[in-house]
């Protein structure tokens, strides 16, 4: 077995040993709104959930040479956001808005995706998503770097779900209705296989 130190590579090798390792990883679709009112989205795979009470969810957004991209930003600036679960029917569509694109560009609009109002915040969502979660901002680290932060590091609380009626019964989401993709590395993604069951210990 390998036995490799991770100060001795590059953040490129290191970014290959992590996305090619921890797999598969869910992929939210974040939509913001940048204080001149351009709707934002785009796609991120290091997601996931921190906590149930109250619901909260986190995304480390990376940054490129110390620069911030405009989904940090403008959920550090408006304190609000969306949150999306990619499926098989919208990740094609998804996958076109991680295009790097100027700020006052707006990747919902390249995407051809169709922005829904929110209940309690301002950012819309969009409507080709099966379930969406409005979030307002809990917390935000910068995180690593040398000279400058490496990520940004958000806690989202979700304030209001919204969940397809097809895949929603007694208080469960169906894992099948719902097809979530997941991220591995390089230009692969992953959909749901054989769901089975392990009883948990008492």
């Amino acid at each position: 077995m390998l036995s490799i130190d991770p100060a001795s590579m590059s953040e490129r090798e290191n970014y290959k040993f992590l996305i090619g390792s921890i797999i598969p990883r869910p992929i939210a679709f974040v939509t913001t709104m940048s204080k001149d009112g351009v709707l934002n989205g785009a796609p991120f795979s290091y997601f996931n959930i921190v906590s149930s009470n109250p619901p909260m969810i986190s995304l480390s957004i990376q940054r490129s040479a110390g620069r911030q991209k405009d989904t940090a930003r403008n959920i550090i600036e408006s304190k609000e956001f969306v949150v999306h679960i990619i499926d098989d029917q919208n990740v094609e569509k998804i996958n076109k808005t991680a295009a790097s694109l100027p700020p006052q560009q707006s990747e919902i609009e390249l995407a051809n995706l169709t922005p829904v109002n929110s209940v309690k915040i301002a950012v819309p969502g969009i409507k080709e998503a099966k379930i969406r979660m409005e979030c307002t901002l809990e917390h935000s680290l910068e995180l690593g770097g040398l000279d400058s932060p490496g990520c940004d590091f958000i806690i989202g609380k979700v304030v209001q779900f919204h969940i397809e009626d097809d895949i929603y019964e007694n208080g469960r989401i169906d894992p099948s209705g719902l097809a979530a993709v997941s991220r591995l590395a390089g230009n692969n993604y992953a959909k749901i296989g054989e769901i089975f069951e392990i009883e948990r210990p008492k």
